[in-house]
């Protein structure tokens, strides 16, 4: 996506850079002359993408979440690669390589580093033929919980993560908590919305989903009925419940299947891609206004079955 990946304020750490002006045993001259500085500009460049942007503590599950989406994007829903020209091309790469050996062999991600953004600029090209059903630019932003934990009480967001706040881009925002955890969280997932609402987001007009993660914690890999859902989130997230039904707001449960606990290691020992498919179909259609596994129109399905 853009040049310069990092968003940094201007460094004043050599002090050389700083002295004032001296004009001690200094003739003028109508010679002199100061130049000035090209102006600096901190929006984001290359924003033609679509920016997910992930919500939650440490071990929230985000990383997992994240992986899981992409290995089946990749698996069964069509083609993901990097976006070619963006500069962190060759580190996405490395990183996608990472995430889908760990996950067919049942490990679970890292922990995203502290005060950087995780970012992944990619195409999916869906295998489904539907003219409507086209290619889209996915560029998924993920930081670590540590990072979200200090907004607390009025808190500010490190300046990596503040410069994709306060961008003019389209953000979708997938905000995750889990299901052992979620009690202890409802007061600051609102905070997050309100610091949504102060950088001028309409609440209502952007797409963000509610994920209560490790839904296997339950003891089950999903829910029975939507009531199931809405009592646990009115039960464990009072506030974020009042939220969600005034706003329109979606919700959604994930599970990455079964996990086993050997000597203190968590593995997957059976994975569950169905989670992940219903919130990668959630974000697609609400990016391009089509469902991923949209028939088609009646001539579209008409030139497909004389081609099957």
């Amino acid at each position: 996506m853009d040049d310069n990946e990092n968003l940094k304020p201007l460094s004043f750490d050599n002090e050389e850079e700083l002295k004032p002006f001296s004009f001690d045993n200094h003739q003028k001259s109508d010679d002199d002359f100061v130049p000035m500085a090209k102006g600096t500009s901190n929006e984001l460049k290359n924003k033609d993408s679509n920016f997910i942007f992930f919500f939650g503590t440490a071990e929230s599950g985000k990383s997992v979440i994240l992986s899981s989406m992409l290995y089946y994007l990749k698996s069964q829903a069509g083609v993901l690669r990097p976006r070619i020209g963006t500069p962190n091309s060759k580190e996405a790469n490395v990183l996608l390589s990472d995430f889908f050996e760990n996950i067919r062999q049942g490990i679970l991600p890292n922990r995203t580093t502290r005060d950087q953004v995780t970012r992944l600029d990619l195409v999916f090209e869906p295998n489904n033929k539907s003219k409507k059903v086209h290619p889209i630019n996915l560029t998924f932003l993920e930081t670590s919980g540590e990072n979200h934990n200090e907004i607390r009480r009025g808190g500010n967001y490190h300046s990596s993560i503040e410069s994709y706040l306060n961008a003019n881009i389209p953000l979708t925002f997938i905000v995750v908590t889990s299901y052992d955890s979620a009690h202890k969280e409802d007061a600051l997932i609102n905070e997050f919305i309100d610091e949504l609402e102060r950088k001028g987001k309409n609440i209502k007009a952007i797409n963000l989903v509610l994920v209560i993660s490790k839904w296997d914690k339950s003891g089950k890999m999903d829910v029975e009925s939507a009531e199931e859902l809405d009592n646990f989130i009115y039960d464990r997230l009072p506030m974020t419940a009042q939220r969600i039904d005034t706003y329109g707001l979606s919700k959604s449960y994930y599970t990455i299947g079964s996990i086993t606990n050997s000597s203190g290691q968590e593995k997957i020992s059976l994975l569950n891609l169905s989670t992940a498919e219903v919130l990668s179909k959630w974000i697609y259609k609400n990016i391009v206004g089509y469902d991923l596994d949209y028939e088609g129109t009646f001539w579209e399905r008409l030139k497909f079955s004389f081609k099957n």
